[in-house]
């Protein structure tokens, strides 16, 4: 998620590839083919995939791989909605709650395929972010917008009343209008090029309060959807640890048939790729069980009722087969000062979560680490994808997926077909919206399980931020003490004292409450400013060890221009002006003379590449 969220999982190896003599053979549904002529080798920076960014493996390895890849990102893009829920009075329309779960899936769909053919050109994932979620909640807790007492009693509450209709849609509305305008800051930022002179002032001592402040002030939604029955909740925790972490190395032999091998087995990490998706699977499966033998109570007022998957309603069988999502579904979008500022907070963590997923994706896939100009234009197309989530109404922008990019670790397919096939399997489930009401309905002690892993991940993965300073000095103890302190102490305290900070002019108040109260805000304002005033050192402060980590290597402009050009000759063929060398997110275009240099120094290093190759087969061969 952040430059340093390289999670374990994305260092895992993964046998399945390494076929004789180092070939890389591609498991079932990866083990289409053996050898290099597949495409198969060793990426640019040294990292073994079985399929880099540019190639095509074959449509049913696409296909099979985009719904894992979908399905990774399923917790993610589920927990978006069913956070924002309360705030939107929406607690007990599950209905309305599987259309924006459809909504999401839909968008995400749609974002992704403009980040992989005209963004970063990276196998990225687009998707909902939690980072508006925490300025989302700040914003609908104002006086003005917080949900009428009626409508927390599921009794009082008729779904299809207009009186009800109209009490969600106004909220969202007014969320919609917010995150459409804070996007044209990022689009700005993106293509303007902006974004590399931000990353000058912001550091890890920055990052990581901001991101751990994220998560860490709903630890309380967590414990009170958990708390429904901890029993549950924990039974689900104690799957996905199992998955995640202690049978992460266990393959699950899987039946295959091939042409030549016929019937076989072939070994697949399953528990490592889907921990969360199982995890979930089983819990749900285990509360079906316990409410047809009638062990969990059927009063609505007794613990544990929660935990059937009937008390969440009939929203499957009310669900419509097809609804197409479209722009503005709810309503215009509105506008207000007060939710503006507090979600620019989440905006630029969502930037800078954005530019270190960049790095690793290029990092596990085999390319190149990406140029300013590719930076630039997966930034800026993050800012549209948060601009169409907006205008849909997703209630959330939109951000690059760090678990997914941690899955092309795990399968060494690194190639764009597989993400747009994913993609298109976003699209697909949105628009088949029985998807979304069957996730509308899993019980609430499931979800707070998931939530407490996943909330648990994020905080920690701000806090490995750290890893780049040095945290013997207590000038960087001192900063990141104060800045998470001070990012629980102030928001709290305004919350609770909202009248003492009341100045009279009322958008002025709704601003100051709003951004006093976004816990991420309040930490990572203290860490930018403390981390630029108090006198340290570059590498005391981290920023070389996080530069070092982003250097790019000596690849030739030729393979650069390969992976992160646009497509279909845009630039090159088409619409190629002189003037396109001046805009920060299209590349530049070297000079003939200098272009012929690199074409004959990389055709040298591959030539020193083939011979050292062919002397190393003829050690093997004559070794005793």
């Amino acid at each position: 998620m952040t430059p340093s969220s390289d999670k374990d999982i994305n260092r895992l190896g993964n046998s399945n590839f390494a076929g004789k003599h180092g070939s890389h053979c591609h498991s079932s549904p990866i083990q289409a083919a053996c050898g290099p002529e597949e495409g198969g080798g060793t990426g640019h920076s040294g990292t073994k995939v079985g399929y880099s960014v540019t190639d095509v493996p074959p449509w049913y390895l696409c296909i099979l791989l985009g719904i894992q890849h979908f399905l990774t990102a399923m917790g993610g893009l589920v927990a978006v909605p069913l956070m924002l829920s309360e705030g939107l009075c929406l607690q007990h329309d599950l209905l309305t709650q599987s259309h924006l779960i459809s909504t999401i899936i839909f968008v995400s769909g749609i974002c992704t395929l403009l980040q992989v053919l005209f963004g970063v050109r990276l196998p990225i994932i687009q998707g909902g972010t939690l980072t508006f979620l925490t300025p989302t909640l700040a914003m609908l807790s104002l006086p003005n917008w917080k949900c009428p007492a009626w409508t927390n009693n599921a009794t009082l509450v008729n779904t299809s009343s207009p009186e009800f209709i109209q009490v969600w849609q106004t909220r969202m509305r007014e969320v919609q209008g917010t995150i459409i305008v804070t996007s044209c800051f990022q689009i700005f930022v993106g293509f303007s090029g902006l974004i590399g002179f931000l990353m000058r002032f912001i550091g890890p001592l920055t990052i990581a309060p901001t991101i751990t402040l994220v998560t860490l002030p709903l630890f309380e939604s967590a414990g009170d959807m958990a708390g429904q029955h901890w029993g549950i909740a924990f039974l689900t925790i104690s799957f996905i640890v199992l998955f995640s972490q202690y049978l992460k190395q266990v393959a699950v032999p899987v039946p295959s048939y091939e042409r030549g091998k016929k019937c076989h087995f072939f070994p697949i990490y399953l528990f490592q790729i889907f921990p969360v998706l199982l995890g979930l699977s089983l819990s749900w499966l285990l509360c079906y069980v316990l409410t047809v033998t009638s062990v969990l109570p059927e009063a609505p007022t007794a613990y544990g009722h929660l935990a059937r998957t009937d008390s969440r309603g009939d929203v499957l069988s009310q669900a419509p087969w097809f609804r197409l999502p479209y722009p503005g579904q709810w309503g215009t979008p509105t506008v207000s000062l007060a939710g503006i500022f507090g979600i620019l907070a989440g905006v630029i963590s969502s930037m800078l979560e954005s530019v270190g997923d960049y790095y690793a994706c290029a990092r596990l896939c085999g390319a190149p680490p990406p140029p300013k100009h590719a930076i630039s234009r997966g930034i800026g197309m993050e800012g549209i994808g948060c601009l169409l989530a907006g205008a849909w109404g997703t209630g959330s922008g939109t951000t690059s997926y760090s678990e997914n990019v941690g899955a092309l670790g795990i399968t060494k397919v690194g190639s764009r077909m597989v993400i747009i096939a994913a993609a298109c399997t976003m699209l697909l489930s949105g628009i088949f919206s029985k998807v979304g009401a069957m996730l509308a309905s899993i019980p609430i002690p499931v979800i707070g399980g998931m939530f407490l892993v996943m909330f648990g991940v994020i905080v920690a993965v701000g806090i490995s931020n750290l890893q780049y300073t040095d945290m013997n000095s207590s000038r960087n103890i001192f900063i990141f003490g104060f800045s998470l302190f001070a990012g629980l102490t102030i928001p709290n305290w305004a919350s609770k004292n909202s009248a003492l900070l009341e100045t009279g002019i009322i958008q002025l108040d709704q601003v100051i409450l709003v951004l006093l109260t976004t816990s991420m805000f309040v930490g990572g304002l203290l860490g930018f400013i403390l981390d630029n005033t108090i006198p340290g050192t570059q590498e005391e402060r981290g920023l070389l060890a996080w530069k070092q980590s982003h250097k790019g290597g000596t690849e030739s402009s030729q393979v650069i221009s390969k992976v992160y050009d646009l497509p279909f000759g845009i630039g090159t063929r088409y619409c190629n002006v002189s003037w396109f060398r001046y805009l920060p997110a299209c590349p530049r275009r070297l000079s003939g003379d200098k272009r012929m240099d690199e074409l004959k120094v990389a055709g040298q290093k591959i030539n020193v590449k083939a011979s050292l190759e062919r002397n190393s087969e003829i050690g093997d061969d004559t070794r005793i």
